[in-house]
């Protein structure tokens, strides 16, 4: 595949995660009005989608590397297609999870076989820029899908919202199917016995390297979430934004995500890689601290929630292809593998917030402001000791 392609591709299976949850969450608040469910129960049927699409990774990552990305990549948007249409049918909050949970799963494979990719084709240090030009595209997907579902929340229902997802899904499927060629380097043949799984997945974790960069994806990560978990109900119910308003907001949020993807590539040729998420580490802090402070100091607007995040989001513009490239790096045999790892951590911490904040929220932007202040302090420290010790520049 050309440069061009690869990138593509990486955009639309990167892609698969925020169209499963930004265009997902300006429709949260309507949804669980029409399905009479509690915060809770509402907050399940996305904390289920990660959980299943980080636990899936352990498996389709052994799966890719003894089998190829290539059949892994169509069983999973297969998967993902009829997991899209069941979850748009829902008429009950537990349907409803059960189709978002297979979604989770099917997306595990798209995820987990993009940042295999990028190190089947590069080495550690091109990854990074290469990664960085797919969560670029990534941005721009998730500028259209916050939009898109407010708009088709407001004109016509959730419901549609949700059958938005099978008609990317339909896409994906038939770009993969029509011009995907395997990037998995031919060499002998992966085992797939328990113990060498065993042992492989024990080699992974105990590498610094691997350590720290998954530490540093793993908060930033934990900072995003945060925020998207917390957002639409606090934007809307409480700071009166409307589901249209809401997903032009999250849509600037991306535009400065994909600015951070864009100053990453040029800080990685100026500065090099640990350098870059020091600063990054600068950024993320800043932002988590003021919209901390502003909201114990009783400054509890829209403008003071959403400046400091767009800081944030210019920090995590930068973390994320450092910190998943940064990865996988190490394991050029083994990548699928080490990829399903790092994103197996992602949303195990994922769920363990969206667990947490469904029994936290209260009607007040605390849960938000000093959620997202906690993962920017943790972000920093692992930015400054962890990456600059053991990570690859």
């Amino acid at each position: 595949m050309s440069p061009e392609l690869t990138v593509l591709f990486l955009a639309l299976l990167l892609g698969l995660q925020p169209m499963a949850t930004d265009l997902y969450l300006p429709a949260l608040p309507a949804l669980k009005l029409d399905l009479e469910a509690s915060m809770a129960q509402t907050q399940l049927t996305l904390t289920s989608l990660l959980l299943a699409f980080g636990m899936s990774q352990l498996v389709w990552g052994p799966l890719s590397d003894r089998f190829g990305r290539r059949p892994v990549l169509l069983v999973g948007m297969g998967a993902f297609v009829v997991a899209s249409i069941g979850s748009a049918m829902a008429h009950s909050i537990e349907t409803l999870t059960m189709w978002r949970t297979l979604q989770g799963v099917a997306m595990g494979a798209g995820v987990m076989c993009a940042r295999a990719i990028v190190r089947d084709l590069y080495q550690p240090a091109q990854g990074a820029n290469v990664m960085s030009k797919g969560l670029s595209g990534l941005g721009i997907i998730a500028c259209i899908a916050a939009p898109v579902g407010g708009v088709l929340t407001a004109v016509w229902s959730w419901h549609a919202a949700l059958l938005a997802l099978a008609v990317y899904g339909v896409v994906g499927l038939g770009l993969i199917a029509w011009r995907f060629e395997e990037t998995l380097p031919v060499g002998p043949v992966r085992s797939l016995h328990p113990y060498v799984l065993a042992q492989t997945w024990f080699n992974i974790i105990r590498n610094p390297t691997f350590v720290a960069y998954s530490a540093l994806s793993v908060c930033s990560y934990g900072g995003l979430f945060t925020f998207l978990a917390t957002s639409s109900f606090v934007l809307i119910q409480v700071l009166g934004l409307s589901a249209t308003q809401y997903g032009m907001a999250m849509m600037g949020m991306s535009l400065v995500y994909m600015a951070g993807t864009f100053l990453c590539r040029r800080l990685l040729v100026r500065w090099g890689l640990k350098r870059t998420v020091a600063l990054a580490g600068i950024m993320s802090i800043t932002g988590g601290t003021l919209m901390g402070v502003l909201s114990l100091a009783g400054v509890q607007s829209f403008w003071a929630i959403y400046l400091p995040h767009l800081i944030f989001m210019l920090g995590h513009g930068i973390h994320q292809p450092c910190g998943q490239s940064g990865a996988v790096g190490p394991f050029p045999e083994a990548a699928g593998t080490a990829s399903a790892l790092n994103g197996f951590l992602m949303m195990v911490v994922a769920f363990g917030t969206g667990q947490w904040l469904g029994k936290s929220m209260d009607g007040t932007v605390f849960p938000l402001t000093l959620g997202l202040w906690f993962w920017s302090v943790l972000l920093a420290i692992t930015s400054w000791t962890l990456v600059q010790r053991y990570g690859k520049s």
